[in-house]
């Protein structure tokens, strides 16, 4: 199985895209970007061999694009209708639900005064659906960080105050779950979420005992 990874854009004028072995991470071949486009672009997920991707810097009306490299095929979902107010912060996760057999497409948005709207797309009938309660411990604190997907579930960490959550997402329930982090770890300021070994880590940013004034 391989994983893909951009090259730096900025190195050369065609934006190249390369696959690498996640066993050996030597490369496995090199592609031309599946859109012939040198606009900058990031990926959003990936899973059994569908990659996603959309603008580096993501708006409510980014396109998005699901691309199978091995096939050289490529679908672009319709742009959602269910939009009609302008959100200043996306977030956007991608990835496989093995209980419906479908892939999904979460994104998450919110206005700069606070509101917030979650769609899902489905793959196999190429339609958005907006989901129409969204918890009110949600609403308070949801912030622009780069989340994960694993098994049908968009994760992200949200902020209250100096108190950590992970914020867990099922793209097919429709459901929502919030769990609090340790306080080992509400103390960092510097965290992501991804997964490790079929397993939802949080990582931290430590520091060396220098930059902290300890020794």
């Amino acid at each position: 199985e391989c994983v893909i990874d951009p090259d730096d854009p900025y190195l050369e004028e065609e934006l190249q895209w390369s696959l690498f072995s996640n066993e050996t991470f030597e490369q496995c071949s090199k592609l031309s970007h599946p859109l012939e486009s040198t606009k900058h672009y990031a990926i959003y997920g990936s899973s059994n061999g569908l990659v996603c991707i959309s603008d580096e810097i993501l708006n409510f009306d980014s396109p998005i694009h699901i691309w199978n490299p091995s096939v050289r095929k490529l679908r672009t979902p319709p742009i959602s209708t269910n939009i009609n107010i302008k959100f200043s912060c996306v977030a956007l996760q991608f990835g496989f639900h093995p209980g419906v057999n479908d892939y999904k497409a979460v994104r998450m948005m919110r206005t700069n005064k606070g509101a917030l709207a979650v769609e899902v797309y489905s793959f196999r009938t190429d339609s958005w659906k907006m989901i129409e309660v969204i918890p009110p411990w949600l609403k308070c604190s949801w912030q622009h960080h780069k989340g994960t997907f694993f098994n049908g579930v968009a994760y992200h960490i949200i902020e209250k105050g100096p108190i950590f959550s992970v914020m867990s997402f099922d793209s097919a329930s429709e459901e929502f779950q919030e769990f609090i982090a340790p306080d080992a770890i509400c103390r960092r300021s510097a965290l992501c979420i991804d997964v490790y070994k079929k397993h939802i880590c949080l990582l931290c940013r430590f520091y060396s005992c220098e930059e902290e004034g300890v020794g």
